[in-house]
């Protein structure tokens, strides 16, 4: 299954819908370029919602890392919610769990993201 995303305006962030497989980084490109766009405009506070995404490897972990980095360093936040068993596994394994927030829910991660 190719990578698909869909990003969502709401007051004070963005919704980053994730769907397929996250496994290259030439995949998710123009994602990546809208959300360094994004930045530049002063947008720094976004939610990856993960319940399509089907599949990550260590190319998927590296655009995640990189979009919550950048988004750090414009004194922003990520969130991360609707984690499958898999790609929640995966991030305990990798030890991410500590890095990101992650929620059960996109009103808890709302909340955290507007109190921000």
């Amino acid at each position: 299954m190719n990578f698909e995303y869909q990003i969502k305006n709401e007051s004070g962030y963005d919704i980053i819908y994730l769907k397929g497989n996250l496994m290259d980084k030439s995949e998710a490109q123009a994602m990546l370029n809208q959300i360094n766009e994004m930045i530049e405009q002063g947008q720094k506070n976004f939610l990856l919602h993960l319940k399509d995404l089907k599949y990550m490897n260590s190319s998927g972990i590296s655009i995640m890392i990189g979009i919550l980095t950048k988004a750090r360093n414009a004194g922003g936040e990520v969130v991360i919610t609707g984690l499958s068993s898999k790609i929640k596994q995966l991030l305990v394994i990798t030890k991410l769990n500590s890095v990101f927030k992650i929620t059960e829910s996109i009103k808890e991660a709302a909340h955290i993201l507007i109190k921000n």
